[in-house]
């Protein structure tokens, strides 16, 4: 009996897809434990920020992050506390973000892991913040590292609680591409 080359090609694709989920999966389970946080600049370079602590909870992780302190500056800009890198021709602040968050991963679903990573950009000489100058990592699951690739927010949309109910006030309406030459650090890194 001849297998037709269409029922070849249809097994071949379904063999690469089963084989591509396990690896997808393996990464994902690879994720328990302790991992760094890095700002990746233009050129490579890695500057830790932080350490986070992954762990299993029913299909994907809940997570613990802390910041690297001796790498901040603490920083009071437009009546509130920051705790920013300093530096360069951009200052970056980290911005906690100030409402309920559950902490929790899951295959295709890193959303609030990238709520605990937004960043403000200044100026050095600046005194305060502007909300428009916000940075929103989108991450996705890259073997076993998660990385982030660098967009631009209106931090105002955070400026109010959400409506009740409501657990992703940012939009991919509030989200736009970022200017990477213009960026300190484009890219984030879970490693």
């Amino acid at each position: 009996m001849a297998i037709s080359e269409s029922s070849l090609v249809r097994r071949f694709c379904l063999n690469f897809l089963f084989v591509l989920g396990l690896f997808s999966t393996q990464s994902f389970a690879a994720l328990d434990g302790d991992r760094g946080i890095f700002l990746v600049d233009k050129e490579g370079n890695q500057q830790r920020i932080a350490s986070i602590s992954f762990t299993p909870k029913g299909d994907g992780y809940i997570y613990q992050i802390g910041l690297d302190a001796e790498h901040f500056e603490d920083q009071f800009l437009s009546m509130r506390p920051f705790k920013c890198l300093m530096g360069g021709a951009q200052v970056i602040c980290y911005v906690e973000y100030p409402y309920a968050n559950e902490r929790y991963i899951e295959k295709g679903g890193l959303t609030s892991l990238e709520y605990d990573l937004l960043f403000l950009h200044k100026s050095p000489t600046e005194y305060g913040i502007n909300l428009w100058n916000g940075i929103y990592y989108k991450l996705k699951l890259i073997g076993d590292e998660i990385k982030g690739q660098i967009f631009e927010l209106d931090m105002n949309v955070l400026s109010a609680p959400p409506e009740e109910g409501v657990i992703r006030p940012i939009t991919d309406d509030d989200i736009f591409e970022g200017d990477v030459d213009n960026q300190r650090f484009p890219e984030l890194l879970i490693k």
